[in-house]
Protein backbone atom coordinates (compact mmCIF):
# COMPACT_ATOMS: atom_id res chain seq x y z
CA UNK A 1 0.00 0.00 0.00
CA UNK A 2 1.37 3.48 -0.98
CA UNK A 3 0.81 5.78 1.80
CA UNK A 4 -0.51 8.92 2.26
CA UNK A 5 2.63 9.89 4.49
CA UNK A 6 5.55 7.09 5.27
CA UNK A 7 7.18 8.80 7.53
CA UNK A 8 5.30 9.96 10.63
CA UNK A 9 6.10 11.55 13.82
CA UNK A 10 4.01 11.47 16.93
CA UNK A 11 4.66 14.06 19.57
CA UNK A 12 2.52 12.83 22.55
CA UNK A 13 2.45 9.14 23.97
CA UNK A 14 -0.65 9.29 26.00
CA UNK A 15 -3.88 7.07 24.60
CA UNK A 16 -4.54 9.14 21.99
CA UNK A 17 -0.58 9.04 20.77
CA UNK A 18 0.00 5.37 21.19
CA UNK A 19 -3.15 4.52 19.76
CA UNK A 20 -2.15 6.56 16.50
CA UNK A 21 1.17 5.05 16.93
CA UNK A 22 -0.10 1.70 17.16
CA UNK A 23 -2.75 1.71 14.03
CA UNK A 24 -0.19 3.62 11.30
CA UNK A 25 2.43 1.46 12.12
CA UNK A 26 0.34 -1.45 11.19
CA UNK A 27 -0.27 0.00 8.21
CA UNK A 28 3.59 0.09 7.37
CA UNK A 29 4.16 3.63 7.86
CA UNK A 30 7.37 4.62 9.40
CA UNK A 31 6.45 5.52 13.37
CA UNK A 32 8.28 7.78 15.79
CA UNK A 33 6.56 8.52 19.41
CA UNK A 34 8.45 11.38 21.53
CA UNK A 35 7.47 11.49 25.37
CA UNK A 36 8.59 14.12 27.57
CA UNK A 37 8.39 11.98 30.84
CA UNK A 38 11.37 9.68 30.90
CA UNK A 39 8.70 7.09 32.77
CA UNK A 40 6.45 6.87 30.43
CA UNK A 41 3.39 7.34 33.52
CA UNK A 42 -0.16 7.43 33.56
CA UNK A 43 -1.52 9.06 36.41
CA UNK A 44 -4.99 8.85 37.84
CA UNK A 45 -7.52 6.12 39.31
CA UNK A 46 -10.00 4.40 37.51
CA UNK A 47 -11.47 5.43 33.84
CA UNK A 48 -15.06 4.34 32.72
CA UNK A 49 -14.79 3.57 29.56
CA UNK A 50 -18.20 3.53 27.64
CA UNK A 51 -19.05 0.76 25.05
CA UNK A 52 -18.23 2.93 21.75
CA UNK A 53 -14.91 3.71 23.44
CA UNK A 54 -14.48 -0.07 23.44
CA UNK A 55 -15.50 -0.26 20.20
CA UNK A 56 -12.26 1.93 19.48
CA UNK A 57 -10.22 0.02 21.49
CA UNK A 58 -11.12 -3.08 19.88
CA UNK A 59 -10.32 -1.72 16.26
CA UNK A 60 -6.88 -0.89 17.60
CA UNK A 61 -6.43 -4.71 18.54
CA UNK A 62 -6.10 -4.20 22.74
CA UNK A 63 -9.82 -5.53 23.60
CA UNK A 64 -8.54 -8.98 24.67
CA UNK A 65 -5.92 -7.49 27.08
CA UNK A 66 -8.82 -5.00 28.26
CA UNK A 67 -10.74 -7.91 29.19
CA UNK A 68 -7.67 -10.03 31.06
CA UNK A 69 -6.83 -6.51 32.86
CA UNK A 70 -10.17 -4.53 33.24
CA UNK A 71 -13.54 -4.94 33.60
CA UNK A 72 -16.62 -4.86 31.21
CA UNK A 73 -20.52 -5.09 32.59
CA UNK A 74 -23.95 -4.33 31.56
CA UNK A 75 -25.99 -2.10 32.43
CA UNK A 76 -26.45 0.78 35.12
CA UNK A 77 -28.14 0.89 38.03
CA UNK A 78 -29.44 4.02 39.89
CA UNK A 79 -30.41 4.83 43.74
CA UNK A 80 -31.54 7.07 45.68
CA UNK A 81 -29.34 8.16 48.29
CA UNK A 82 -30.79 5.81 50.95
CA UNK A 83 -30.36 2.67 48.45
CA UNK A 84 -33.56 2.19 46.67
CA UNK A 85 -33.47 1.42 43.37
CA UNK A 86 -35.32 4.07 40.94
CA UNK A 87 -34.10 2.92 37.37
CA UNK A 88 -31.28 0.75 35.07
CA UNK A 89 -30.39 1.66 32.23
CA UNK A 90 -29.59 -0.97 29.80
CA UNK A 91 -25.97 -0.80 27.87
CA UNK A 92 -26.64 -2.25 24.25
CA UNK A 93 -24.80 -3.92 21.38
CA UNK A 94 -22.49 -1.44 19.90
CA UNK A 95 -22.91 -1.53 15.99
CA UNK A 96 -19.92 -2.60 14.40
CA UNK A 97 -18.66 -4.54 16.95
CA UNK A 98 -18.33 -7.67 19.46
CA UNK A 99 -19.01 -4.84 22.33
CA UNK A 100 -21.86 -5.78 24.71
CA UNK A 101 -22.01 -3.09 27.51
CA UNK A 102 -19.45 -0.47 29.11
CA UNK A 103 -16.23 -0.96 31.24
CA UNK A 104 -13.36 0.27 33.27
CA UNK A 105 -10.13 0.03 34.06
CA UNK A 106 -7.17 1.52 35.74
CA UNK A 107 -5.50 4.43 33.75
CA UNK A 108 -2.17 3.00 34.47
CA UNK A 109 -2.93 -0.41 33.79
CA UNK A 110 -4.66 0.74 29.93
CA UNK A 111 -1.75 3.05 28.95
CA UNK A 112 0.70 0.06 30.34
CA UNK A 113 -1.42 -2.09 27.60
CA UNK A 114 -1.27 0.95 25.04
CA UNK A 115 2.44 1.13 25.78
CA UNK A 116 3.29 -2.64 25.01
CA UNK A 117 1.27 -2.97 22.21
CA UNK A 118 3.50 0.71 20.69
CA UNK A 119 6.33 -1.56 21.38
CA UNK A 120 5.47 -4.91 19.89
CA UNK A 121 4.51 -3.15 16.74
CA UNK A 122 7.98 -1.67 16.41
CA UNK A 123 7.55 2.54 16.67
CA UNK A 124 10.49 3.88 17.43
CA UNK A 125 9.76 4.94 20.90
CA UNK A 126 11.83 7.99 22.49
CA UNK A 127 11.49 8.99 26.35
CA UNK A 128 12.38 12.23 28.19
CA UNK A 129 12.29 13.96 24.90
CA UNK A 130 10.28 16.72 23.37
CA UNK A 131 10.52 19.37 20.42
CA UNK A 132 12.12 22.67 20.28
CA UNK A 133 11.61 23.87 16.99
CA UNK A 134 9.04 22.74 13.89
CA UNK A 135 8.97 24.42 10.76
CA UNK A 136 7.94 23.00 7.28
CA UNK A 137 10.11 23.43 3.99
CA UNK A 138 9.26 21.86 1.04
CA UNK A 139 6.25 19.54 2.04
CA UNK A 140 8.70 18.04 5.11
CA UNK A 141 8.39 18.74 8.27
CA UNK A 142 11.87 19.66 10.29
CA UNK A 143 11.65 19.06 13.73
CA UNK A 144 14.57 19.33 16.18
CA UNK A 145 14.48 17.48 19.29
CA UNK A 146 15.62 18.28 23.29
CA UNK A 147 18.00 15.74 22.84
CA UNK A 148 19.81 17.62 20.13
CA UNK A 149 18.85 15.03 16.97
CA UNK A 150 16.40 16.27 14.00
CA UNK A 151 14.46 15.04 11.93
CA UNK A 152 12.53 15.59 8.69
CA UNK A 153 9.20 13.90 8.11
CA UNK A 154 5.85 13.60 5.93
CA UNK A 155 3.47 13.98 8.71
CA UNK A 156 3.44 15.42 12.41
CA UNK A 157 0.38 14.65 15.19
CA UNK A 158 0.58 17.00 18.02
CA UNK A 159 -0.83 14.42 20.73
CA UNK A 160 0.59 16.18 23.81
CA UNK A 161 -2.39 16.93 25.81
CA UNK A 162 -4.87 19.31 26.99
CA UNK A 163 -1.70 21.65 28.28
CA UNK A 164 -0.45 21.08 24.26
CA UNK A 165 3.13 22.69 23.48
CA UNK A 166 2.25 21.52 19.98
CA UNK A 167 -0.63 23.81 19.88
CA UNK A 168 1.01 27.19 21.96
CA UNK A 169 3.79 26.83 19.47
CA UNK A 170 1.81 26.44 15.84
CA UNK A 171 -1.49 28.74 16.79
CA UNK A 172 -1.24 31.49 18.70
CA UNK A 173 -4.80 32.21 18.88
CA UNK A 174 -6.39 29.00 19.73
CA UNK A 175 -8.11 28.80 22.73
CA UNK A 176 -6.55 27.64 26.27
CA UNK A 177 -8.45 25.50 28.69
CA UNK A 178 -11.11 26.76 31.27
CA UNK A 179 -11.72 25.89 34.29
CA UNK A 180 -15.75 24.74 34.59
CA UNK A 181 -16.28 24.89 38.11
CA UNK A 182 -16.35 21.45 39.50
CA UNK A 183 -13.84 19.12 40.34
CA UNK A 184 -14.21 15.07 40.58
CA UNK A 185 -12.88 12.87 43.74
CA UNK A 186 -11.66 9.43 42.14
CA UNK A 187 -10.55 6.36 44.66
CA UNK A 188 -10.36 3.06 44.32
CA UNK A 189 -12.12 0.41 46.37
CA UNK A 190 -12.69 -3.17 47.10
CA UNK A 191 -15.44 -4.51 44.21
CA UNK A 192 -17.08 -6.94 46.49
CA UNK A 193 -20.10 -8.75 44.91
CA UNK A 194 -20.87 -5.73 42.79
CA UNK A 195 -21.47 -6.78 39.35
CA UNK A 196 -22.11 -3.74 37.22
CA UNK A 197 -21.84 -0.01 37.16
CA UNK A 198 -24.11 2.10 39.88
CA UNK A 199 -24.78 5.42 40.83
CA UNK A 200 -26.52 7.09 43.61
CA UNK A 201 -28.39 10.24 43.88
CA UNK A 202 -28.06 12.79 46.38
CA UNK A 203 -29.33 15.79 47.77
CA UNK A 204 -25.77 17.85 46.34
CA UNK A 205 -24.73 15.26 43.68
CA UNK A 206 -24.28 11.93 42.92
CA UNK A 207 -21.44 9.60 43.66
CA UNK A 208 -20.21 6.65 40.90
CA UNK A 209 -19.01 3.17 41.14
CA UNK A 210 -17.08 1.36 38.04
CA UNK A 211 -15.85 -1.98 38.53
CA UNK A 212 -12.43 -1.60 37.13
CA UNK A 213 -10.84 -5.48 37.52
CA UNK A 214 -12.25 -8.85 38.76
CA UNK A 215 -11.07 -7.51 42.86
CA UNK A 216 -11.43 -3.19 42.27
CA UNK A 217 -13.96 -0.44 41.49
CA UNK A 218 -13.50 3.13 41.20
CA UNK A 219 -15.45 5.68 42.97
CA UNK A 220 -15.97 9.04 41.34
CA UNK A 221 -17.98 12.56 43.18
CA UNK A 222 -17.53 15.37 41.53
CA UNK A 223 -18.20 18.04 43.01
CA UNK A 224 -19.23 21.92 42.59
CA UNK A 225 -16.67 24.24 43.27
CA UNK A 226 -16.17 28.48 42.65
CA UNK A 227 -12.78 28.57 42.48
CA UNK A 228 -9.82 26.14 41.26
CA UNK A 229 -7.69 27.11 43.49
CA UNK A 230 -8.01 24.46 45.80
CA UNK A 231 -5.76 21.69 46.06
CA UNK A 232 -5.60 19.26 49.03
CA UNK A 233 -2.60 17.71 50.95
CA UNK A 234 -2.33 14.31 51.64
CA UNK A 235 -3.86 14.47 54.89
CA UNK A 236 -7.05 16.38 53.83
CA UNK A 237 -7.97 13.45 51.16
CA UNK A 238 -10.08 10.73 53.40
CA UNK A 239 -11.34 12.99 55.05
CA UNK A 240 -13.26 15.80 52.67
CA UNK A 241 -14.12 12.58 50.41
CA UNK A 242 -15.56 11.19 53.26
CA UNK A 243 -17.70 14.33 54.20
CA UNK A 244 -19.27 14.52 50.80
CA UNK A 245 -20.94 11.33 51.06
CA UNK A 246 -22.13 11.84 54.52
CA UNK A 247 -25.51 12.87 52.62
CA UNK A 248 -25.69 9.38 51.59
CA UNK A 249 -27.70 6.59 54.13
CA UNK A 250 -27.53 3.80 51.74
CA UNK A 251 -25.77 0.95 53.79
CA UNK A 252 -23.17 0.01 50.68
CA UNK A 253 -22.05 3.89 50.55
CA UNK A 254 -22.21 4.22 53.94
CA UNK A 255 -19.74 0.98 54.54
CA UNK A 256 -17.45 2.19 51.34
CA UNK A 257 -17.25 5.29 52.94
CA UNK A 258 -16.17 4.00 56.71
CA UNK A 259 -13.40 1.97 54.68
CA UNK A 260 -12.02 4.82 52.90
CA UNK A 261 -8.40 4.98 53.70
CA UNK A 262 -4.59 5.60 52.47
CA UNK A 263 -4.85 2.67 50.41
CA UNK A 264 -7.51 4.27 48.75
CA UNK A 265 -5.49 6.34 46.02
CA UNK A 266 -7.90 9.23 46.39
CA UNK A 267 -7.02 11.59 43.44
CA UNK A 268 -9.03 15.08 43.26
CA UNK A 269 -8.57 16.85 39.68
CA UNK A 270 -10.12 20.05 38.79
CA UNK A 271 -12.09 19.85 35.73
CA UNK A 272 -11.21 21.79 32.06
CA UNK A 273 -12.54 21.58 28.74
CA UNK A 274 -12.11 23.46 25.48
CA UNK A 275 -12.69 23.29 22.02
CA UNK A 276 -10.77 24.28 19.40
CA UNK A 277 -12.25 26.20 16.45
CA UNK A 278 -11.01 23.84 13.07
CA UNK A 279 -8.98 23.98 11.18
CA UNK A 280 -6.79 21.52 13.77
CA UNK A 281 -4.00 21.03 11.30
CA UNK A 282 -1.12 24.09 10.07
CA UNK A 283 0.52 22.51 6.99
CA UNK A 284 1.42 18.97 7.48
CA UNK A 285 0.92 19.08 11.27
CA UNK A 286 -2.06 17.85 12.76
CA UNK A 287 -3.88 17.99 16.24
CA UNK A 288 -5.82 14.99 17.93
CA UNK A 289 -7.36 14.44 21.36
CA UNK A 290 -7.19 16.65 24.15
CA UNK A 291 -5.43 18.86 22.31
CA UNK A 292 -8.46 20.20 20.30
CA UNK A 293 -11.15 18.85 21.89
CA UNK A 294 -10.74 18.52 25.88
CA UNK A 295 -13.70 17.15 27.66
CA UNK A 296 -15.27 16.90 31.06
CA UNK A 297 -16.14 12.92 32.22
CA UNK A 298 -19.99 13.39 32.66
CA UNK A 299 -20.02 11.33 29.04
CA UNK A 300 -17.36 9.01 30.13
CA UNK A 301 -15.89 9.47 26.69
CA UNK A 302 -12.41 11.65 27.15
CA UNK A 303 -10.15 9.14 25.98
CA UNK A 304 -12.42 7.37 23.83
CA UNK A 305 -12.51 10.24 21.14
CA UNK A 306 -8.84 10.14 21.32
CA UNK A 307 -8.66 6.63 20.56
CA UNK A 308 -11.66 7.37 18.11
CA UNK A 309 -9.08 9.93 16.68
CA UNK A 310 -6.36 7.23 15.86
CA UNK A 311 -8.86 4.55 14.40
CA UNK A 312 -10.76 7.62 12.04
CA UNK A 313 -6.80 8.51 11.12
CA UNK A 314 -5.99 5.26 10.10
CA UNK A 315 -9.48 4.51 8.07
CA UNK A 316 -8.33 8.10 6.36
CA UNK A 317 -4.90 6.74 5.00
CA UNK A 318 -6.78 3.65 3.89
CA UNK A 319 -8.57 5.62 1.87
CA UNK A 320 -5.93 7.37 0.29
CA UNK A 321 -5.01 10.50 -1.25
CA UNK A 322 -3.14 13.31 -0.51
CA UNK A 323 -1.63 14.36 3.37
CA UNK A 324 -3.90 17.34 3.33
CA UNK A 325 -6.53 15.48 1.84
CA UNK A 326 -6.49 13.02 4.61
CA UNK A 327 -6.44 15.58 7.40
CA UNK A 328 -9.27 17.99 6.22
CA UNK A 329 -11.32 14.40 5.76
CA UNK A 330 -10.26 13.39 9.52
CA UNK A 331 -10.47 16.41 10.70
CA UNK A 332 -14.27 16.63 9.14
CA UNK A 333 -15.57 13.28 10.06
CA UNK A 334 -14.29 13.92 13.68
CA UNK A 335 -15.84 17.78 14.27
CA UNK A 336 -19.33 17.48 14.86
CA UNK A 337 -18.68 14.24 16.64
CA UNK A 338 -16.36 15.96 19.09
CA UNK A 339 -18.00 19.11 19.52
CA UNK A 340 -21.52 17.08 20.56
CA UNK A 341 -19.10 15.66 23.42
CA UNK A 342 -17.28 18.70 24.82
CA UNK A 343 -20.55 21.03 24.59
CA UNK A 344 -23.02 18.19 26.27
CA UNK A 345 -20.56 16.87 28.78
CA UNK A 346 -20.19 21.03 29.56
CA UNK A 347 -24.03 21.51 29.82
CA UNK A 348 -24.59 18.28 31.91
CA UNK A 349 -21.75 19.55 34.54
CA UNK A 350 -23.57 23.35 34.63
CA UNK A 351 -26.99 21.44 35.20
CA UNK A 352 -25.57 19.63 37.68
CA UNK A 353 -23.52 22.36 39.54
CA UNK A 354 -26.18 24.82 39.23
CA UNK A 355 -28.84 22.13 40.33
CA UNK A 356 -31.11 22.42 36.69
CA UNK A 357 -33.46 20.68 35.19
CA UNK A 358 -33.40 16.69 35.80
CA UNK A 359 -34.70 16.41 32.56
CA UNK A 360 -32.52 18.14 30.65
CA UNK A 361 -30.23 16.14 31.93
CA UNK A 362 -31.70 12.77 31.09
CA UNK A 363 -32.80 14.06 27.46
CA UNK A 364 -29.27 15.03 27.18
CA UNK A 365 -27.84 11.68 28.36
CA UNK A 366 -30.08 10.21 25.70
CA UNK A 367 -29.30 12.09 22.94
CA UNK A 368 -25.61 12.01 23.48
CA UNK A 369 -25.55 8.16 23.95
CA UNK A 370 -27.44 7.69 20.92
CA UNK A 371 -24.69 9.54 18.79
CA UNK A 372 -22.02 7.70 20.31
CA UNK A 373 -23.51 4.37 19.13
CA UNK A 374 -23.63 5.57 15.89
CA UNK A 375 -20.94 4.97 13.25
CA UNK A 376 -17.76 7.15 13.95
Amino acid sequence: MTLPAQKILIIGGGFTGMSAAILLKQLGADVELVEIDPNWRTDGAGITVSGPSLRAIEAIGVLPQFKAQGAITEGVKIFNAEGMQIKEIQTPAVPNSSIVGGGGIMRPVLARILGEATKAQGVDVHLGVTFTRIKEIDEQVHVTFSDGRSGQYDLVLGTDGVFSQVRQALFEDAPTPQYTGQGVWRAVIPRGDVSCAMQYLGPKGKVGFTPVSDTEMYLYYTEARPTMDKFFEAHELVPHLSSLLEQFSAPEVVKIREGLGASSQIIYRPLEGMLMPRPWYKGRVLLMGDCVHATTPHLASGAGMGHEDAVVLADEFKNGGTVHEVIERFQNRRWERCRMIVTNSGRLGEIEKTGGPKEEHMQIMGISMAGLLAPI
